[in-house]
């Protein structure tokens, strides 16, 4: 698509953005943007947990276990394809309009499983709910790191991308009464669940509705007053809140105002003007997005087949392993922001390759209970989680804002795509042959990948912390004379 060429306009937007201080408006959109994780949380758990009901000719829809796993499949697919095709929609027509529209997309697909009758039906709302959530994480990530202060953007990424585990943790609760049949009849309790889920993305549409267009998007695209509108509100809400006077803003940019870019424009710029920041992204979101998907998405077949533990009671060994996640994001996020970026990154990620190593060691050994691999998963996972949710953190921030919400689907595609399908699936072949080395090797094969990318960190991690988003990336539209980063 061609793009439209418009006037040079000098504006302080970003830097008045970047020195507020944090008031109740941020945690508006904290509430209206970020809770979604705990959403997608909900989501890719629940089918592994409902799975025996969803089996079950009781339950209502009587699945086979390879027809439970495709499902799964269709919801990966839908989330990358949904991913890149809001994505760009996300970068081309604004923040809030795609974040509105995926979290309605969600909404009526999540609400549509709830009344599956038959496996076509469950796997086309599985993959239209999929491409909701994949849609979700664009347009987000991109709408906070552009609205939150630089100073804080870091340990706010963090957490929020940490919430998604708060997630995991109430499917995990909620499987232990559904899946006993005397509580709640076994053809309602698993559609319950997928109705839980629209309640809660409903509260969250409430809110989101309030939460405004990134002004940074704004000016860039032709429409300059509205982005000095909706700053001027900001400031106002919390002038009124804070009672003082807000700093003087100490910076201007000076940028090109500019239709949306082509996908060959995006390309060129990964690829030609980022080339090591792109090498970055793919290493991060490989090597978090196998571990995850190959262990903790199979981590039910390992204790059925090794520790004879029932599917009614794998919850209660989820539990831990995702509050370990969440723990691990919420108290470690402070330091990315004030150790820094590359420190952090690398140091959660080695760490928890090493700790992954050491827990396959003691697997292969056949010395693990079941209680015990829970206690293991909890260490590795508490630093994986912060790794994992800096790496959305560092895509959002290393590429130009005219590509950012485009770079996040990218990555996120490429990792979620590779990891959930080759992950699980090389699991699954590993746990079915019974034996302890096998699966090992699979953890050995994960605990490679995390120590890789934090190696890969080290050498072209990019320090972003407490950095205006335009300092770290220059706008495409950016017009000045200092040379453009080539990293």
């Amino acid at each position: 698509m061609a793009m439209t060429q418009g006037r040079t306009i000098e504006t302080d937007v970003p830097a008045r953005l970047d020195r507020l201080p944090w008031a109740r408006w941020h945690w508006t959109v904290l509430a209206g943007l970020g809770a979604v994780w705990i959403l997608d949380g909900l989501e890719v758990t629940v089918v592994g947990v409902i799975g025996p009901r969803l089996t079950d000719e009781a339950g209502g829809l009587g699945l086979t276990d390879s027809q439970v796993g495709l499902a799964a499949a269709i919801y990966v697919i839908g989330a990358c394809l949904g991913a890149l095709g809001f994505g760009h929609l996300t970068d081309r027509f604004g923040r809030k309009k795609l974040f509105l529209l995926t979290l309605a997309l969600y909404l009526v697909a999540t609400v549509a499983t709830a009344f599956s009758f038959n496996p076509y039906w469950f796997y086309a709302c599985r993959f239209l709910t999929g491409a909701g959530i994949g849609g979700e994480y664009a347009a987000i990530n991109s709408a906070i790191d552009e609205l939150i202060p630089a100073r804080v953007r870091g340990r706010v990424d963090v957490v929020i991308n940490g919430s998604f585990w708060i997630g995991t943790t109430i499917a995990a609760a909620l499987s232990i009464p559904i899946l006993n049949g005397d509580l709640i009849p076994e053809n309602l309790g698993w559609r319950a669940m997928f109705a839980l889920g629209a309640v809660l993305g409903l509260g969250i549409l409430v809110v989101r509705r309030t939460v405004p267009e990134s002004p940074r998007w704004l000016f860039i695209h032709g429409r300059e007053d509205e982005a000095e509108r909706v700053v001027r509100g900001i400031e106002e809400s919390v002038r009124a809140e804070t009672g003082r006077d807000l700093p003087e803003p100490d910076r201007r940019i000076r940028v090109r105002q500019r239709g949306a870019i082509g996908f060959g424009e995006i390309a060129h710029t990964a690829l030609k003007r980022y080339p090591r920041r792109t090498v970055l992204g793919l290493s991060l979101f490989v090597g978090q997005a196998f571990l995850y998907n190959a262990v903790y998405f199979t981590y039910a077949l390992v204790l059925a087949k090794f520790f004879g533990v029932p599917s009614g009671d794998v919850g209660y060994y989820l539990i831990p392993i995702g509050l370990g996640n969440f723990f691990g994001a919420f108290l470690l996020s402070r330091l990315f922001d004030t150790i820094g970026r590359r420190p952090m990154i690398a140091g959660s990620y080695i760490l928890s390759g090493v700790l992954l190593i050491g827990t396959g060691l003691l697997f292969q050994a056949g010395v693990l209970s079941a209680t015990t691999l829970t206690a293991c998963w909890f260490a590795v996972f508490f630093f994986a989680s912060a790794g994992a949710s800096a790496a959305y953190l560092t895509v959002s921030e290393i590429f130009p804002m005219e590509t950012r919400a485009m770079a996040i689907a990218a990555f996120y595609a490429v990792g979620t795509g590779l990891g959930g399908v080759i992950g699980p699936a090389l699991f699954g072949r590993l746990v079915e042959t019974g034996e302890l080395g096998a699966v090992a090797a699979g953890y050995f094969l994960g605990a490679g990948l995390m120590i890789a990318a934090g190696i890969v960190e080290i050498f072209l991690g990019v320090e972003a912390a407490r950095r205006s988003l335009e300092d770290i990336a220059r706008p495409l539209s950016a017009e000045d004379h200092s040379p453009a980063t080539k990293t």
